[in-house]
């Protein structure tokens, strides 16, 4: 049996994780399984999994969650630290899916112990991408990208040589307001941007798929986990999501990676790599799809793609800074304190005023100086709102 955990386990990507794991449960024995607020769900998988400890990130359910568990066995923990605890744990293979730049910590202490870290935390690629690399590569651990666009472009180089490699293409659906004028964005509400036409996610990546924000992680991404110069990084607009990514190489040859927009895609193929194993997706009919649409992505209208370019210019930390800004910003936004077309505002400034505190070389990069940067990035979004 593989020993598994899974970090986010209350969230989209979680529970489809936790679909796979209940179609063979028997092939794995879960060690951890951690989530947010939502206690009820917590618990009862973790009891239908057989969990050796239920983690919520909230200190003050930590009663709520041993009131759920009690009488199972099932150790119940909460907080940062016993997030940390939880990822110490051995396993094989761990999930990291938690949201943000929380799941940086526990991604890091998981490597240590060799495991393969199975990334659909894109943040800590984005904050912490030599850091997160070289641990993994210090400790023979192991990391897999779970995002459909990065996972598309792993299959798309299996058996090649990535220096043939031309450009990669990764795609995205342009949200809700795909079709929006800036006049109308800037009017564009908090129940707007939570209606995504393809994907079913969470709420904040959501937002952030409506932004571009959420594409604009995944260019800088890109670059952190294949090495790929940032010219070599195109993004689509790709309303229908059935193309994931694309890699060119130099004989002018596209590799494209298809399939009906469900996280399980991703997801299966980093729980059974290197195999491949029958999944319960959707067979694509492309007869039926009948067309595929795409289009040149307007960075007037989405700033976002344009700021991640900035940030691969910088270097350093600005991976941390543009990140920390930018959930910080989005909160003000679920709050309904700030506009929609705010939040891409203040993270551009906060990036701008930062920017001679960000350029240091990578190879002093630690978890400290991520989360100092990140800090102060968040501060100043704050302070910035006050302001206004």
């Amino acid at each position: 049996m593989r020993r598994i955990s899974i970090f986010g386990a209350t969230g989209s990507i979680g529970q489809s994780t936790i679909d796979l794991i209940r179609r063979d449960r028997d092939a794995y024995d879960v060690v951890a399984l951690t989530g947010g607020g939502n206690i009820d769900l917590l618990a009862k998988d973790a009891i239908d999994l057989g969990a050796k400890v239920a983690v919520t990130a909230y200190e003050d359910r930590l009663a709520d969650l041993k009131s759920a568990l009690s009488g199972t066995g099932i150790q119940a923990a909460a907080g940062e630290h016993a997030l940390i605890e939880a990822a110490d744990r051995e396993a094989d293979w761990i999930m990291s899916a938690i949201v943000g730049s929380a799941g940086l910590a526990p991604g890091l202490h998981a490597l240590r112990h060799g495991t393969t870290l199975a990334l659909a935390n894109k943040e800590s690629l984005v904050t912490a991408g030599p850091l997160l690399m070289r641990s993994a590569q210090s400790h023979g651990a192991r990391v897999l990208p779970v995002d459909s666009e990065h996972s598309a472009v792993f299959q798309g180089l299996v058996g090649e040589d990535q220096s043939e490699v031309e450009r990669v293409i990764i795609t995205a659906s342009g949200g809700p307001f795909r079709d929006w004028s800036l006049d109308q964005l800037k009017g564009a509400t908090l129940a707007q941007a939570c209606k995504h036409p393809s994907w079913d996610m969470g709420q904040r990546i959501t937002i952030d798929s409506a932004s571009m924000f959420n594409k604009a992680l995944e260019i800088i991404e890109t670059k952190e986990y294949f090495g790929f110069a940032p010219d070599q990084i195109e993004v689509l607009v790709h309303p229908g999501s059935y193309v994931h990514a694309l890699v060119g190489f130099r004989d002018g040859a596209l590799m494209a990676h298809l399939g009906a927009p469900d996280m399980r895609h991703a997801i299966g193929y980093a729980l059974h790599w290197p195999e491949r194993r029958d999944l319960p997706v959707e067979r694509l009919d492309l007869a039926k799809v009948g067309q595929l649409r795409f289009e040149a992505p307007d960075e007037t209208r989405f700033p976002p793609l344009r700021l991640a370019r900035q940030v691969m210019e910088m270097g350093g930390l600005a991976g941390s800074v543009f990140n920390a800004a930018k959930e910080a910003a989005l909160d003000l936004f679920i709050a309904q304190k700030i506009g929609f077309l705010d939040m891409a505002r203040l993270t551009e400034e906060v990036l701008n005023q930062m920017s001679t505190d960000v350029s240091q070389p990578q190879t002093n990069m630690s978890l400290d100086t991520v989360l100092a940067a990140d800090k102060e990035a968040r501060a100043r979004v704050m302070a910035l709102q006050t302001k206004q």
